[in-house]
C-alpha cells in the first residue's frame, strides 16, 4: 500500500475507533498492522552510521539487514562501516566516532572498565563454537590427557584459553603440562601444516583454514571430538553484540528500537535461509562459500538474553581481569540495557539483569 496521507490516516483512525466500539476485533485484510506502524513514533534519526567488522561472527545480521532491505523497512538509512579487526571498534567508541557499533561483549566490558559509558542493547550470536583447537594431521590421541606435553600454538591470553581450561577441568588434563607457543593465528596455520606444532588454538576464520590445511578439529567452546568426549559441550560462552553509547541511547530510543526490529528480522533470515545468506555475505566478507558455511555453522545466531549470556560475560570479565587487560570488573548492569529489546520482543528476555 502507498503511504497514508494525513487525511486518510485520520479517517482510518476514526474508523478503527468506531469499529472497536462496535466490538469488531480488527479491520479486514492487512490494514491494521500498517495503521499501527503509521501511528508509531517516528525515528529520531533516519540516517545513521553503524560500525562493524568484516567477520561472519560479528556483522552477519548487520550486513543482511542492509542487503535485504530490513533497515529500509523500518524507515532507516544505515551506512555500514566495516573495519578489519574487532579490537579497532573499542577506540572508535571511546573517541565518540562510533555511537552505534557491532563487536563482542569483550569490547564493551573493556570500554566500560575504562570509564566510557556504552551499553549492549542486544546480543546477536553465541560464537563460542568458533573458539577452537585444531590438531595437526596424523595426531593420535587415546584420551584428552595425551595433550599433556604437546605443543599448542596460541596468542598469549587469547579467549580460546577459556575453552581449553574448561576442557582440562572436565577431562582431568593438567593444563600446566601443555606447551603453549605464542604465535599469531596465520603463523599457527603454517606451523600446523608443517608439523612444527601439534595443535593450534584460535578463532575463525583461522579454525576453518587450519582444517583446510590438513588439520583435524579437536574441540571448541561448544563441541568436542575427543576420544572420551564427543558432541555438544558447555566449555565457553562468548557473544557478539550491538552496543550504543549512553548519550545515543538517551536521544534516540525509537531509532534503536527500529534498528533492533531490523536485526531481529535479519537473525530469523540467517537461520531460516542460510544458503541465500551465504550468497549475500560471501562477497562482502571476501570468503568462499564453503569456508563461510563452515564458519557460520559454528555459530548460534540468536538475540535471546539468557543465562549463557550472563555467565559467559562474567567469565570473560574475570578472565580479562586476571590477565590485567582491565583494571576493574564492571557489573553487567553497567554495560547492558535491554529495555528497548524488551519493547521490541519481550520473549527474547529469559533472565532479569
Amino acid at each position: 500500500m502507498d503511504d497514508l496521507t494525513r487525511r486518510e490516516l485520520l479517517s482510518y483512525a476514526t474508523a478503527v475507533g468506531a469499529m472497536t466500539l462496535l466490538g469488531l476485533p480488527r479491520l479486514g485484510g492487512n490494514l491494521w498492522p500498517e495503521l499501527a506502524e503509521a501511528l508509531a513514533a517516528a525515528p529520531e534519526l533516519k540516517d545513521l552510521t553503524a560500525w562493524g567488522v568484516i567477520d561472519a561472527q560479528i556483522s552477519s545480521q548487520q550486513i543482511l539487514a542492509d542487503k535485504k532491505g530490513f533497515f529500509k523497512e523500518q524507515g532507516l538509512t544505515v551506512r555500514n562501516r566495516l573495519v578489519q579487526a574487532g579490537p579497532d571498534i573499542g577506540p572508535l567508541i571511546a573517541g565518540g566516532s562510533a555511537p552505534v557499533s557491532f563487536e563482542t561483549n569483550i569490547t564493551v566490558i573493556i570500554v566500560q572498565a575504562s570509564g566510557v559509558p556504552a551499553v549492549i542493547v542486544a546480543p546477536l550470536a553465541n560464537i563460542a563454537g568458533t573458539q577452537a583447537v585444531v590438531g595437526r594431521k596424523g595426531l593420535k590421541l587415546k584420551s584428552a590427557k595425551d595433550l599433556e606435553g604437546k605443543r599448542i600454538g596460541m596468542i598469549r591470553g587469547a579467549g580460546v584459553l577459556i575453552a581449553i581450561r574448561s576442557m582440562a577441568k572436565d577431562l582431568g588434563v593438567d593444563i600446566d603440562k601443555i606447551k603453549f607457543i605464542n604465535m599469531a593465528p596465520a603463523d599457527q596455520v603454517a606451523a600446523l601444516s608443517r608439523g612444527d606444532i601439534d595443535a593450534m588454538a584460535a578463532w575463525e576464520p583461522w579454525v576453518t583454514k587450519g582444517i583446510a590445511a590438513g588439520g583435524v578439529f579437536l574441540f571448541s567452546g561448544k563441541k568436542a571430538d575427543l576420544p572420551e568426549k564427543k558432541g555438544p559441550v558447555d566449555w565457553m560462552d562468548f557473544h557478539t553484540t550491538i552496543q550504543v553509547t549512553r548519550a545515543f541511547l538517551k536521544k534516540n530510543p525509537e531509532t534503536i528500537k527500529r534498528t533492533l526490529r531490523a536485526l531481529k528480522k535479519a537473525t530469523d533470515f540467517v537461520n531460516q535461509n542460510r544458503g541465500e545468506a551465504i550468497d549475500l555475505l560471501s562477497p562482502v566478507l571476501h570468503l568462499n562459500k564453503t569456508e563461510l558455511r563452515d564458519m557460520m555453522n559454528r555459530n548460534t545466531y540468536s538475540m535471546v538474553v539468557d543465562n549463557s549470556f550472563v555467565s559467559g560475560s562474567a567469565t570473560i570479565t574475570s578472565f580479562m581481569l586476571e590477565l590485567k587487560n582491565i583494571k576493574k570488573s564492571p557489573n553487567i548492569k553497567d554495560y547492558t540495557d535491554f529495555s528497548l529489546l524488551t519493547e521490541v520482543d519481550s520473549s527474547l528476555i529469559k533472565v532479569k539483569i
